[in-house]
This record gives C-alpha cells, structure tokens and sequence, in this order.
C-alpha cells in the first residue's frame, strides 16, 4: 500500500516538475496588456478598382500589340472595395506604421484604437521596396511602443506578434525566431529585406502588425506568409526593426526612401566555383554582369570577382549582397573586399542612388486638374542610368500619379516607364504630349510601361472632357 508520506513525495516531486517546466516557458500577459494600446487596425476603402489582364505573362508575349487591349476585361463600374491590417503608433502626436501593401491604391484610411477611438488617416510616404508605410492621425497623447534591436536577435527567441488576423481585434500569438536574413525577392524580383522567419501565427490582417521581443519592444513588422491554405502553416516573415527605423526616418522627412547602387548582377558561388577561385568555402556574391559606368565600373569592380565583404559585413551568400547595399546612404565611399584570380583585393567605391526612386510617389494626395493634364500623370525624360539597368531605349518616366484619375485608376505608379498610349509609340515627352492631346474620351485605350523592368500592358480610360 502507498502510504501518506509516499503520496505527499509523489506530489511534491509532481510540483517541482511542473514548476521547472514552466520556467521554461515566458510570461506574456504583462507584455501584451500594456503593447496592445498602442497596436492598431487598420481599414481602408478603394473605390476605383481597376480589373487587369487575365491572360498569363508567359503568354502575352505572343500576342500581337495590336490586339492585347481586347484581352483586358471591360472596365464597369464597381463597388468600393474595403480591406484591413494592422499597425502600430510609434509617437504620441499620431505616426502610426503599417505595411505598404496594406494601404496601397486606397482613396481612405481608417485607423481604430483598443479603446474604439477611430481616427482617419493621412498616408505620409510609401515604399513598396521594403513593404513599409507611414500614416498620421490627428491626435495627441496617444499610447506608444519602443523599437527593439533586430541586429541582436537569435534564432530560437520567443517572439509575439499582436493584430487583427481575419479582422479578429487585438489577438495575440507567439512563437519563436525561426531564421535570420531571409532573401525573398519581391514581384519586381528586388530583394531588399532580410526578412526575420517566425513560427508565429500570422494570417491574413495581421500584416502591418508588430513582432515584439519579450523585453515589450519591436523587433519586426509582420509582412508575409508562406501559405497553401490561405493561413498560417508556420512560415512567417517580418521587416527587421533596424531597417524599418531607417526607412520610416527617410519617409517622415521626404516622402520617399532613398537606397544604395552598387550596378551589379551576382549569382551563388557554388562549391567547384568557390574551388576554382581560391576560397576555402562557397561564400560571396560573384559577379556575372557588370554595368557600364556604374558605381562597381568606377571602382574597378570586374565580372568573375567574388564580393566577400561590403562596408566591412560579410556577405555569405549573394542575397546579403542588396541588403547591405541598400541600406548605404547614396554618395557613401566604403571599402569592399573581393577575390580575383584566386587573390583578395581591397577597394573603395562610392555608393551610387538606386534608379527609379528619385521621385516620391503623392500618396493620398487631393487631386487637381492642374497636376498631372487629362492622365493625372507627372512624367520627365528617363535617365540614361535607368535606361541601361531596364535595357529601355525610350518613354517617358511617371513622377507623379493624382490619385482618382486616368492614370491612377489604370494602376499605374512612380516609376513606371510609359512605352506606348493608344497605338501609338511613345518615344519622348514630345510624343506623349502629343498623344494625349489626341486621346478620346471615355474609350478604353491600350497602355504599354515597364515596371521594374518587366513590359505590361494594360488599359486606361480619359473621363469626359
């Protein structure tokens, strides 16, 4: 028979065990009641969706020109279409950051407080680079957090994410860091974002939302998920707070973001590769295609060398390359190291400004008919920079898009090159003021631009002079 002092040491035994296990486990109550104040959703309204063409891109290539425009679906009025995400305040006077694709194309956006205060929204400046927007509300003394260091975050560090997943307000999970530095190259196939990966459960309106650290400060921002049901599976990815600090500055200040150019194109150094060329390992970004008179051409940069270590970071693999890259202030000299002909070089280049982004894009702007003409579009001459990294011989760039008109409404964006305008060509800004001069309205017409280099073809329509 057991007996009662054999009872009492099976419990206690029971007790220490199941205190030992949960010292393993973190107390998040605290953390999440006093963040979430300061955690916001985010709703927004369009009210001209613009329907794009259906056909596959590897089949609009073989499409005539002439005939592209009848594959687009005819445009009809439509109802406003509403969608949501998350956010967060980072000061008291009413700054609140969000994921770019969150408000992207939105003529309104509302912002909701824990305590039901709602606010309209004002979008200060967008990147679609690194997904990232910051909005103001007309308020004071709001709830705020604080920005944590995503340089000294470990895999295997519990993290918590707090949002509005589904449009569910507020919840709360938590996870672990996964994997640092992901390279997940965006639709452009830019890849300017060493992505954090989490276990957290994140699903569809938590974008925009924080990832705290368990000190209560921001260590990421929730972007993406890699999904087959449309919910989490587990594979989560957010902006590192270190990069978001620096473009939220940049857009507070501009408007816009400005990165670094280092005129590359590099691949992965496999293991025969890293053999041949005299190193010990595959590590670095070779270099298969250089640009003529670019900042790499400058500093004598030449196709083959192996970049092993930027501004004095290492660069492991060829996507660590843009990240570091991207993050130099434009005019910046830093020093590069390299292996050539199985022997390490040192050299100094001066970071050149990324192409396409010397011009903020006016989000929420009022519209005029005096900004933009009958397309609602800012346009210049492309510069010859930009012409040799798209391989685009002429157009025009567009500058500016007012949002609610033409141009704005066929989903065009800053740094677009217009190729074509009805079917005629559009060789310089002559040509497109001649070409829109002579536009009908109320028809809908063929667009032809470039956007990250890639051709599409759309259409657009002049409203009623």
């Amino acid at each position: 028979m057991v007996t009662r002092c054999s009872q009492i040491f099976i419990a206690l035994c029971f007790l220490v065990a199941m205190t030992a296990n949960a010292r393993g486990l973190p107390e998040l109550t605290d953390l999440i009641e006093q963040n979430s104040p300061a955690v916001v959703k985010i709703n927004t309204l369009e009210r001209n969706q613009v329907s794009h063409n259906r056909l596959p891109p590897q089949y609009q290539q073989e499409i005539p020109d002439i005939f592209r425009h009848l594959l687009e679906p005819r445009q009809r009025q439509q109802r406003p279409v509403a969608s949501m995400g998350s956010g967060f305040i980072i000061s008291s006077d009413g700054y609140v950051v969000t994921n770019n694709h969150v408000v992207d194309g939105a003529d309104e956006v509302r912002v909701t407080l824990t305590d039901r205060r709602e606010y309209d929204a004002r979008v200060i400046g967008t990147d679609q680079r690194s997904d990232l927007a910051l909005l103001k509300v007309d308020a004071d003394n709001l709830p705020t957090v604080r920005w944590g260091d995503s340089e000294s975050m470990k895999v295997g560090e519990w993290v918590v994410a707090i949002g509005s997943p589904f449009g569910l307000d507020y919840s709360a999970s938590a996870g672990i860091v996964s994997a640092m530095g992901r390279s997940i190259p965006n639709e452009s196939r830019e890849n300017y974002v060493p992505f954090i990966q989490t276990d957290v459960a994140i699903n569809p309106g938590n974008s925009g939302g924080p990832l705290f650290n368990l000190n209560g400060e921001v260590v990421g921002i929730n972007s993406q998920i890699y999904t087959r049901s449309g919910g989490s599976i587990g594979l989560s990815f957010a902006i590192p707070a270190s990069l978001a600090q620096d473009v939220v500055a940049q857009l507070k200040e501009k408007g816009r973001v400005d990165r670094g150019w280092l005129g590359v194109g590099i691949q992965d150094v496999d293991r025969k590769l890293a053999t041949a060329m005299g190193l010990k390992k595959p590590v670095g970004a070779l270099v298969g295609q250089l640009e003529a008179g670019s900042p790499a051409d400058s500093a004598g940069i030449q196709v083959g060398d192996i970049i092993t270590h930027f501004n004095d970071e290492k660069i492991l693999m060829s996507g660590d390359l843009p990240h570091v890259v991207g993050q130099i202030r434009p005019g910046s000299e830093v020093p590069v190291r390299l292996m050539r002909e199985g022997k390490e070089r040192k050299l100094k280049v001066r970071v050149g400004a990324l192409p396409g982004e010397d011009e903020p894009e006016q989000a929420n702007a009022p519209a005029s008919t005096d900004v933009g003409g009958r397309l609602g579009l800012v346009v210049d001459e492309i510069p010859d920079g930009l012409k040799q990294r798209w391989g685009v011989d002429s157009g025009v760039l567009v500058k500016q898009v007012v949002p609610g008109k033409a141009g704005a409404n066929a989903g065009l964006r800053s740094g677009d090159i217009i190729a074509q305008l009805g079917f005629d060509a559009v060789e310089s800004m002559t040509d497109y003021d001649k070409i829109v001069k002579k536009l009908p309205a109320g028809e809908l017409l063929p667009i032809r631009f470039f956007r990250g280099g890639q051709p599409t073809f759309r259409t657009i329509q002049i409203d009623e002079d």
